[in-house]
């Protein structure tokens, strides 16, 4: 899809709609911090989740012609720039400045913080089910196959993979489109792979081969997945949508405050992580752990990733009639 209407320069209006991208953005940026959290789940949350995909899909042979031909100005209005810009933006404005908050809330309150996620992917799934105008079989079955596969994925334990540099293209092209999947999260599935250790020292490294590779994978993938999702969207609506509501309601077996650590994995400077994980009851919690479920605390934020999400909904709606 070609995005010719794109202004290169704003009006007070649009201004205000990509701000608002930005922010949009930080959401996702903040929900790709989280182990379990899908980026993809807060833009279809935040009614953007079209838009990105057909951004991505503007990346064409002819579009990457007028950047080889240095016609900047129709390229960055062709691909959707602005809105790509603003959203790329927060995104890393998310992961810069949140990053150490979120780490820090994940170590030391991690009952509310996963209590919050519960509440906003839970209420978020029945948000976008409303979309649905007409239900039939295909959309129930679609939901169904969507939440039993989720729950699946996030009980899969790491795998032996190869360590040939081709597995590496793959494991990127992999976990990319789980970044734009709602539900499911591509750090997730790089552990499952065996490969989230090996990308992290490539950095810490400066591993330019490994890196490349993998970010090949990422590019390939993203502009692969994105065409197919946005078809199935165009073509399919009401049961893509159940399929990923059901990815969004399956991906809270990885969500559920009350966990104890059944196996750890050993980080790049060695130090032990928790890895794998088996959900309890708060009162298993509070018999296996020795330690307080905190259930004023979790139902607070349970409450508060509701309301978060039925004032964005609210929001979106209101800007829209303005």
């Amino acid at each position: 899809m070609v995005l010719t209407d794109q202004p290169l320069f704003l009006t007070m209006e649009l201004i205000k709609k990509y701000l608002l991208n930005f922010f949009k953005g930080m959401a996702m940026g903040a929900a790709d911090i989280v182990p379990g959290v899908s980026g993809g789940s807060i833009a279809l949350i935040t009614g953007i989740y079209q838009e990105l995909l057909d951004s991505i899909n503007s990346f064409t042979g002819a579009n990457i012609k007028l950047l080889l031909k240095l016609e900047v100005k129709k390229f960055y209005r062709a691909v959707n720039g602005t809105f790509l810009l603003s959203l790329l933006l927060g995104i890393l404005t998310s992961i810069f400045s949140l990053s150490r908050v979120i780490t820090y809330l994940m170590d030391e309150h991690p009952i509310p913080l996963w209590s919050f996620f519960c509440g906003l992917i839970l209420i978020s799934a029945f948000v976008i089910l409303r979309e649905i105008k007409r239900w039939h079989l295909g959309v129930i079955v679609a939901l169904v196959i969507g939440t039993v596969g989720a729950y699946f994925i996030t009980e899969l334990p790491p795998t032996s993979t190869p360590e040939a540099a081709w597995f590496t293209f793959v494991s990127g092209a992999i976990a990319i489109c789980a970044m734009i999947l709602p539900g499911i999260s591509g750090s997730f599935l790089l552990l499952i792979l065996g490969k989230y250790e090996m990308i992290l020292k490539a950095v810490g490294d400066r591993d330019v081969v490994t890196l490349a590779l993998f970010a090949s994978g990422c590019i390939v993938g993203i502009l692969a997945f994105s065409r197919v999702i946005s078809w199935t969207l165009k073509k399919y609506y009401a049961t893509t949508i159940g399929l990923l509501s059901g990815f969004m309601l399956g991906s809270m077996n990885k969500l559920w405050p009350w966990k104890v650590v059944t196996a750890f994995r050993t980080s790049s400077s060695g130090e032990q992580k928790p890895f794998l994980t088996s959900n309890l009851f708060p009162g298993q919690y509070l018999e296996q752990t020795g330690l307080e479920p905190q259930m004023g605390m979790a139902i607070a934020g349970f409450l508060f990733g509701i309301f978060l999400v039925i004032g964005i909904d609210q929001l979106a709606a209101y800007l829209k009639k303005s």
